[in-house]
């Protein structure tokens, strides 16, 4: 338990940051596997729909540092190899 008012304060804001954080995380992975359940069905145009939202969702997701840029770029290339393989 923090000491100092201060100390307090950075435990309520970590806290607000963690849940913020936990549901960007959330959602990205739930689109994540949206895109990689419609590579398996072979559906490619609802892929590359999938394929949009996901890259908006990680791209806010490093913006925000939720995650790491070089993190972002390379799930959406490998989520964008996968699509393009349903050529």
């Amino acid at each position: 338990m923090a000491h100092t008012i201060t100390g307090h304060r950075n435990i309520r804001r970590n806290d607000k940051r963690r849940l913020r954080n936990k549901t960007i995380k959330s959602a990205l992975r739930t689109q994540i596997r949206k895109v990689a359940a419609e590579v398996e069905k072979k559906d490619k145009t609802a892929a590359g729909e999938s394929l949009k939202l996901a890259y908006k969702l990680l791209d806010r997701a490093a913006r925000k540092g939720t995650i790491h840029p070089n993190n972002a770029a390379r799930h959406k290339a490998r989520l964008a190899g996968r699509v393009a393989s349903l050529k």
